[in-house]
């Protein structure tokens, strides 16, 4: 299986937050050949909207209930938006030592932190970060959601301005 391959099933799941209204972020996260968890984002249509139900908390929460994953040091987080800075701890602190995502978050994206400067729990972790794996298929999906006037969700921001202006 290839990050390829992977990346496809999270952009699957991208596409169904999108079809629910919601910010077209999915994740999966699989060892070398099986996807483990999955999630995609929702809380980001509707009155009250929030900032927790990121698709790799989603994710991070399917795996945490999953009890046959002994060793998350073998596993790969794969997400079709760059990790934030909560989804980024989180990561380091479920042990999983790989990121591959799609699409780079020039508004919020967190795996750029200087991590030699953060607590120990956060700079002992050692994570290899791989961007930009389909990242015109999931650009795609960010600049539908951002061109519908119907989504309310971070309209008129640094990212959505990006991401329209992206060819």
């Amino acid at each position: 299986m290839t990050d390829e391959y992977f990346m496809k099933k999270a952009l699957a799941q991208a596409e169904k937050a999108f079809s629910a209204g919601e910010f077209p972020v999915g994740c999966v996260i699989a060892d070398k050949k099986n996807i483990l968890a999955t999630g995609f984002r929702y809380g980001t249509s509707g009155q009250y909207s929030n900032e927790i139900d990121h698709a790799e908390i989603v994710a991070l929460r399917a795996l945490s209930e999953n009890k046959a994953v002994d060793n998350t040091n073998e596993l790969t987080l794969y997400c079709t938006m760059e990790p934030c800075l909560m989804c980024f701890g989180a990561i380091l602190i479920s042990g999983i030592h790989r990121i591959v995502y799609a699409y780079e978050d020039v508004m919020g994206g967190g795996t750029s932190c200087d991590l030699s400067k953060a607590a120990p729990l956060y700079r002992e972790n050692d994570v290899l970060i791989i961007p930009h794996v389909l990242r015109l298929k999931s650009l795609s999906l960010f600049k539908d959601f951002f061109a519908r006037p119907e989504n309310d969700y971070w309209k008129n921001s640094l990212l959505a301005e990006y991401t329209l202006a992206q060819d």
